[in-house]
């Protein structure tokens, strides 16, 4: 037995033991959701109509994921900001963006920070206040539906991902827009260098935010795959999604109806081949599968001569342990550094 293969299981069993703590994972209902992205509830082709809102989506990216800043932004005595979304969600808790602003001393710099998945409240707080202390200004976002905005009866964020295909296309779209609105907050306090940092599914947000604000100079990002109906068909931590999503669509059907929500068709168009990026991945990813990153980054390679790229001995969750979180973060660092530069 190599030693490779050793750490490999261990790395694995470690990975399955967090994922196990989490015992509040629901099998949703399967729904096509038309009434999220404006079409009729009742449809007598439910599937054509989301192929072609999907084609026309991607045919008009800019305008779909486009918004104005908003008019309401109001920083609190504990820097926490707050406005309203561009999008009206079902549920008005949503409807409100939550941040929490990580100032430093002197102007410089600022990096919007977007969590992974059902990332609490204080989650990545450690992150800002690193960003900090290092003279990077940063703004950590609550993504749609997580801790203070999360649906009344929810314990997670089933609509951002779930089996409701056009609530997850209206939340992930509205994920960019409320991105993309604290960017302009950040502006109009005079930070003209802006950055982004994701994880996970922020990862996913962040760089679809890249590509599409001409603001934005450069992206760092943790886990980093294709197509989101690869990593929800194949990925560990959304196994419960996929029960419900199973029995009605097949993965290649699914790729297309969240092609607009997805990474790939960006990178693949060429879009964001300026920007400066830097991709964190593990080798033993069972959420983010290696094979779907390598996809990934062999696509981005087409289009930018050297991408940036970090490749661990690590998983999903095992990224946040030392010493990889350690090496991670340095190298994140001295990429931020350079690239958010004068």
């Amino acid at each position: 037995m190599s030693s490779t293969n050793w750490f490999a299981r261990r790395i694995l069993r470690y990975e399955q033991r967090r994922w196990k703590t989490d015992d509040n994972r629901l099998v949703r209902p399967f729904a096509w959701g038309l009434e999220h992205i404006g079409g009729p509830a009742e449809h007598p082709d439910p599937a054509e109509f989301i192929r072609s809102y999907a084609l026309s989506v991607l045919e008009n990216s800019a305008e779909w994921y486009s918004t104005t800043p908003a008019t309401d932004y109001r920083l609190d005595g504990e820097n926490v900001l707050t406005f309203t979304s561009s999008i009206e969600s079902p549920w008005p808790e949503n409807n409100i963006v939550h941040a929490q602003f990580f100032p430093a001393r002197r102007r410089g710099p600022a990096v919007l920070i977007l969590p992974n998945w059902n990332a609490k409240w204080h989650g990545q707080r450690g992150l800002g206040e690193w960003l900090q202390r290092i003279g990077i200004s940063a703004l950590k976002m609550s993504l749609p539906y997580h801790d203070r905005r999360m649906a009344r009866g929810h314990e997670r964020a089933d609509q951002l991902v779930g089996p409701n295909i056009g609530l997850t296309l209206q939340a992930n779209r509205q994920a960019v827009q409320d991105a993309r609105r604290c960017l302009r907050w950040l502006e109009q306090q005079g930070f003209s260098r802006l950055g982004i940092l994701g994880t996970s599914i922020g990862s996913s947000v962040g760089y679809i935010t890249l590509v599409h604000d001409p603001a934005v100079r450069a992206g760092g990002f943790f886990h980093v795959s294709t197509y989101f109906a690869d990593v929800v068909s194949q990925g560990m931590t959304t196994a419960h999604v996929w029960e419900s999503l199973r029995e009605h669509v097949t993965v290649d059907e699914l790729r297309e109806y969240w092609a607009p929500v997805s990474p790939m068709p960006y990178v693949e168009r060429g879009m964001g081949a300026g920007k400066n990026a830097f991709m964190v991945y593990g080798k033993y990813d069972p959420t983010f599968l290696p094979a779907l990153t390598e996809q990934m980054l062999e696509a981005l390679r087409r289009h930018t001569p050297h991408p940036r790229t970090l490749a661990l001995h690590c998983g999903h969750y095992s990224l946040e342990l030392p010493p990889f979180s350690h090496i991670a973060g340095y190298r994140m660092l001295i990429f931020l550094r350079s690239a958010l530069a004068q």
